[in-house]
């Protein structure tokens, strides 16, 4: 009987951990895995060793529960880029451990690890698999990813609050709320779902799909103001000019990650100076950061189970002699809404990335479309009850020597 191992990677979310008990109530139930290891801090801890034994741990299926509205990576999480001589270490590591399956939850750069690991996965005689987890929304192949709903329902909420905040004076402001999306606007986008219970903002949102230009925002600025004293504005840390210039870099310092990716900030500010200096009204920006990534107390039910079963269905592929592949959400209808989760294969997946299609955004490239809501309102529906103690949420930690 061969053994499995489970490791995560990239930003946290506030359903990866419901996907990585998917994977372990899986591993525990299936008659092919031995012992169900966890890879602390994913490939990077894996290449040390830093291994720990999930069977026992949860062996008590109290913390099983505990972890699907535990928000974040358990075990830890890692931005790592798995080079190609690295790749049979990788393989020594799991023929010392015994490793039959590897299940790998990450976004778009875990799945660049999953596709390096599938090229020798046969030649070492392990299941290797990808379960998908991003709050960006824009990993390819699968209908949404695991961490959005939740993500997306934090956002709206959060407009709707923003809103009652800054609308409550009589005097012409613009509130700039800049929400992460380097190159996809999936986030960002979904702040129009706040519009849902009659709320009126956002009022404008603007994605990194289209060209953005500060002429054009002014004007489309000054029309709103025209209308009402008080506008909220979406916009996408990742909005660039014609030319491809992020707005950011106006104002951020940037520095890319191991990946190559700017890491960017400062969107929101840069347009804040010029709406103050233009219109001479007020103007403030919020940056949306790392607070929507792990905000367990607005957990989308539809989310949370959908990633548990995400996980479950990983087990039985591998277990069934499926390899090389990335799990994925189908879209099988909306009335009920429906999906399917299949493998595809992990080919063609890694470093590609899904952005809003062009009929989720208006035509003048400052909104989203009833398409979008039709799509995204699914997933954030129902609601998790979080164990609270002393007040606050229960989360369960994970305990390091």
């Amino acid at each position: 009987m061969k053994n499995a191992i489970v490791g995560q990677s990239g930003g946290p979310t506030a359903a990866i951990n419901a996907t990585l008990a998917g994977v372990i109530v899986g591993a525990l139930n299936s008659k092919e895995i031995g012992t169900l290891y966890g890879a602390v801090h994913g490939i990077d801890g894996l290449l040390k060793e830093e291994i720990i034994n999930l069977n026992e741990i949860f062996e008590d299926r109290d913390n099983i529960e505990l972890l699907k509205v535990t928000p974040s990576s358990y075990l830890g999480s890692c931005r790592y880029k798995l080079k190609e001589e690295q790749v049979d270490d990788v393989f020594r590591v799991f023929e010392k451990y015994n490793i039959g399956y590897f299940f790998y939850i990450g976004g778009n750069d875990s799945m660049d690890t999953v596709s390096k690991l599938s090229a020798k996965a046969e030649e070492y005689g392990v299941k290797v698999i990808g379960v998908p987890k991003t709050i960006d929304n824009d990993l390819y192949a699968t209908d949404h990813c695991p961490g959005f709903g939740s993500a997306a329902k934090y956002i709206a909420t959060s407009v709707m609050e923003v809103t009652r905040d800054c609308t409550c004076y009589d005097l012409d402001s613009v509130t700039i709320i800049e929400i992460m999306g380097r190159n996809a606007g999936w986030l960002t986008a979904a702040s129009a779902l706040a519009r849902c219970n009659g709320n009126t903002t956002p009022d404008l949102i603007y994605l990194p799909e289209k060209p953005f230009s500060v002429e054009k925002f002014i004007e489309d600025v000054k029309g709103k103001i025209a209308e009402k004293h008080s506008i909220v504005v979406a916009i996408s840390e990742g909005i660039r000019d014609e030319e491809g210039n992020y707005i950011a870099e106006q104002t951020a310092s940037f520095k890319n990650d191991s990946f190559g990716h700017g890491q960017l900030g400062g969107a929101g500010k840069t347009l804040e100076s010029i709406v103050k200096n233009t219109l001479k009204c007020k103007a403030r920006s919020i940056e949306v950061n790392l607070l929507q990534r792990c905000a367990a107390h607005l957990l989308s039910k539809t989310d949370i189970d959908l990633s548990v079963e995400i996980g479950n269905e990983a087990v039985k592929c591998a277990t069934a002699g499926k390899s090389c592949i990335m799990m994925a959400y189908k879209h099988m209808g909306y009335e009920p809404f429906a999906t399917e989760i299949v493998p595809v294969d992990i080919n063609g997946i890694a470093n590609a990335e899904n952005k809003v299609p062009d009929e989720y955004i208006n035509a003048e490239g400052n909104d989203i479309t009833d398409e979008f809501i039709r799509y995204a309102l699914p997933l954030i529906q129902g609601e998790i009850i979080v164990p609270m103690k002393n007040g606050l949420p229960v989360q369960l930690i994970r305990k390091e020597d």
